[in-house]
């Protein structure tokens, strides 16, 4: 695939019906601070582009959980490979396939008066046919035309519920009458905000990027942006696929949500849904032909998400448990049967987890909540020898149990900013100290496996001297920190250049766009040169 292609199929995955509905509620509840809870994923995303690309590409593997049996050995190996894609395939995937299910059937509930469990199986029966069929090309291509589909029914919506407003100047006006500190316009929030308190924007800025795993933005890289990755056509456009996913993910899509978002609190003051007003303004304030299209729309964002998921849960039911341990050696039609079988199986388990799941942003947090803590050690194995199997399999299940016990054992809950600031904190700590004891206490992986990982992946660094004393002369790690600052830099000069030009700022806007650009062509052509390839042979491509 061209960098362009598989990094818009990234976007357009993470862009489903329940974004808008999940960014309206964050917006209403918490103000534009608010969607801090995944703008701090920028420093996890920039850490794939200027350090995880290129090993993943080099690593060479037709999944993440594949990649277990590459840098581990033996039974633990094993188990974690199967361990890891079942848990992906069937219990966080079906999550996310519910929660995107349940905003969608929201959606058409509110539109065309269906009811839930009509809709889910409508919903699932449209995307699951063409998913089965075409694969990964079938779902990279249509993702290119649905992502572009999605984004102008969106702006489309903006437009419009500027016009109910006043504009621009009206909505302004409007939000500073009922609220006098501008707090819902705040993007950086001030210390003492009931709105976003201190310590949970702490908690976003500081710990949420690097110690949670969330599909989309996995430290390190993995899931359906590690298989984007490995379909690139060599590690240059992996590098470049994943620096453009995370500028049209963060800078080019959020401000049309959130002038909707904004909208909806001058029009439907108090609702109890708050995801609810998104799907309101565009039922009371579109004109039926741009209220068809935005339905056509959501559609469109809807199907380029869950045809990924199903692609991806199958791919690691097929290949790193069916293929790797029932039925090894058949033929790839075999596997391909198999394939669709795995996809049905995915949609009934996902379909009962989208009919129990009420709001996007509580499973959202949820997610964010079972995964924290795990994000060090994927972004650790690559360098430092001394992670193991074990490593993987102890902090994710640490992550689950703390955070179920935190949860519902001691009452800190995702809902309120403090408590779930508190709970990432507990959680993070917890996981890390029992997954950092486990390593230590289990037997390292054998040298010989450790050095065939890295000669076959490179990636360089002082965690690798005890095994390949060379190891130092091969990283780029210092410069590769600058140039992950400054990728930072870009996305959120992007993303706060746009958002001063949409909220009548055009100088603080026009001053931020101004300076993204050169820096943004500097990121790119310095990342070319920052992880050198191995000595004396080629990369795996």
């Amino acid at each position: 695939m061209p960098w362009w292609l598989a990094g818009t199929s990234m976007v357009a995955t993470t862009f489903a019906a329940d974004t808008p509905l999940a960014v309206t509620g964050l917006t209403v509840k918490y103000g534009i601070a608010g969607n801090w809870l995944w703008w701090s994923f920028v420093m996890s995303g920039i850490l794939t582009v200027v350090f995880y690309a290129r090993l993943w590409r080099r690593a060479g593997v037709m999944t993440d959980a594949e990649f277990a049996e590459i840098r581990y050995s033996g039974s633990p190996a094993a188990f974690l490979r199967g361990f890891r894609a079942c848990y992906l395939a069937l219990a966080i995937n079906s999550i996310i396939i519910g929660w995107v299910t349940a905003a969608m059937a929201k959606i058409v509930g509110m539109t065309l008066g269906v009811g839930k469990w009509e809709a889910t199986v409508g919903l699932f029966v449209l995307t699951a046919a063409y998913s089965t069929l075409a694969g990964l090309w079938g779902v990279l291509v249509t993702d290119f035309f649905q992502f572009i589909l999605a984004m102008s029914g969106c702006i489309a919506l903006a437009y419009f519920a500027l016009g109910a407003v006043g504009g621009m100047s009206g909505l302004l006006a409007a939000l500073h009458t009922r609220f006098p500190d501008d707090a819902p316009l705040r993007i950086i929030p001030s210390l003492d905000s009931a709105w976003m308190p201190a310590l949970t924007f702490f908690v976003y800025l500081a710990v949420n990027w690097w110690a949670s795993w969330y599909p989309g933005a996995e430290p390190g890289g993995g899931g359906y942006v590690a298989q984007r990755i490995f379909s690139t056509k060599n590690e240059r456009h992996a590098l470049l696929a994943a620096l453009w996913f995370n500028i049209a993910h963060y800078a080019l899509r959020p401000w049309p949500w959130i002038v909707v978002a904004l909208a909806s609190m001058v029009l439907y003051p108090g609702l109890a849904d708050p995801e609810s007003g998104y799907v309101k303004v565009m039922v009371d304030h579109l004109p039926p032909f741009w209220r068809g299209f935005l339905l056509a729309a959501f559609f469109a964002a809807y199907m380029s998400t869950i045809s990924t998921q199903l692609n991806w849960g199958a791919s690691y039911l097929v290949n790193d448990v069916y293929r790797r341990f029932w039925a090894p050696g058949k033929s790839e039609a075999h596997y391909a049967g198999a394939g669709r079988v795995a996809t049905l199986l995915m949609m009934v388990v996902s379909g009962v987890v989208a009919l129990n799941i009420s709001t996007v942003e509580g499973a959202w947090k949820f997610l964010l909540a079972i995964g924290a803590g795990t994000g060090l050690v994927y972004l650790l194995r690559w360098y430092w020898w001394r992670v193991n199997a074990w490593s993987e399999v102890s902090a994710m299940a640490a992550a689950l149990v703390f955070s179920l016990i935190a949860q519902f054992g001691f009452g800190l809950s995702a809902d309120d900013p403090r408590g779930f600031a508190r709970l990432l904190l507990v959680t993070t700590v917890a996981t890390t100290v029992v997954w950092l004891a486990v390593t230590y206490l289990t037997r390292a992986e054998p040298a010989d496996r450790l050095r065939a990982f890295y000669r076959r992946v490179k990636p360089g660094g002082p965690g690798w001297t005890a095994i390949e004393p060379e190891a130092a002369r091969d990283a780029a790690l210092g410069a590769g920190l600058v140039q992950w600052a400054l990728g930072c830099l870009v996305v959120y000069l992007g993303l706060f250049g746009i958002g001063g030009l949409v909220l009548g700022r055009p100088l603080q806007g026009a001053v931020a766009i101004v300076v993204a650009v050169p820096l943004t062509w500097y990121v790119v052509t310095a990342t070319g040169t920052a992880r050198p390839a191995a000595r004396g042979e080629t990369s795996v491509i």
